[in-house]
């Protein structure tokens, strides 16, 4: 359980470190760590990505750093997105999900080692359809493997919506935390129809030790070089991710 408890203070002190990409370790976490089936870890990861999400949400509508447009244009399909993509779950093997999952983490990693490149295009916002489908192909992918996609919603607020960084993570943070709940809340439904069930202590405890330890990343972002640890973390993600795939395909 130790183990277990030092993965989520690392998914927190990636969240807080990062803004995106910290909460794609919670699905490894709890299955390899914890020994959690598969389906149910993506419905924890899930509890648990929206939770941290939220709270880190707050100081930046505090700060008035959060673009409310996108956050309706992109939140509500990548809600309703989350909620078919855990429909859709219900058809899935967890050996089939940990292989998507494998797929979405090795493309993350390529993400941030090539860095995203975003920038905003001034005077450049495009059109509704675009933004929402964005959102419901991200909250598709939210529901079927449990990550909250801050790696793809960040630079679609940038590029897509027009928006500066950081405003950009704060909306991001905002959505993660809505359709997470959203995938949550299907995922309880879908796991009632295996016999299974959410070990929410299990949930609080993560919840709560992520929390701290993304508040611990969010200092040390501020003598970190970006760059230099997403490229890091990337290729460690990479690492991880052939090795989900190579233990799932044999």
């Amino acid at each position: 359980m130790v183990w277990a408890l030092l993965g989520a203070l690392l998914i927190g002190i990636s969240l807080g470190l990062l803004g995106s990409g910290g909460s794609i370790l919670t699905v490894p976490v709890l299955v390899y760590l914890v020994g959690e089936p598969e389906k149910v870890a993506i419905a924890e990861s899930l509890g648990i990505v929206a939770s941290i999400s939220l709270v880190g949400a707050i100081p930046y509508a505090i700060r008035k750093e959060v673009d409310w447009r996108s956050v309706v244009f992109f939140g509500i399909p990548g809600m309703i997105g989350t909620y078919g993509g855990a429909a859709i779950s219900q058809f899935l093997s967890g050996n089939t999900q940990l292989m998507i999952f494998a797929v979405v983490m090795i493309l993350a990693a390529f993400m941030m080692i090539r860095g995203n490149g975003v920038a905003k295009k001034e005077g450049h916002i495009s059109p509704k359809w675009l933004i929402m489908t964005e959102g419901l192909v991200v909250g598709v992918i939210t529901g079927l493997v449990g990550v909250g996609g801050g790696f793809l919603i960040i630079p679609a607020l940038v590029l897509i919506g027009g928006l500066d960084m950081r405003i950009a993570v704060g909306t991001s943070l905002f959505i993660i935390a809505a359709k997470s709940l959203m995938g949550f809340y299907k995922y309880i439904d879908v796991l009632s129809q295996e016999d299974l069930s959410v070990n929410w202590n299990l949930l609080v405890i993560f919840t709560i030790v992520g929390i701290v330890g993304s508040f611990v990343g969010g200092r040390l972002s501020q003598t970190i070089p970006q760059h230099k640890l997403k490229r890091g973390f990337g290729f460690f993600l990479v690492v991880m991710g052939v090795y989900i795939l190579g233990s799932n395909l044999f």
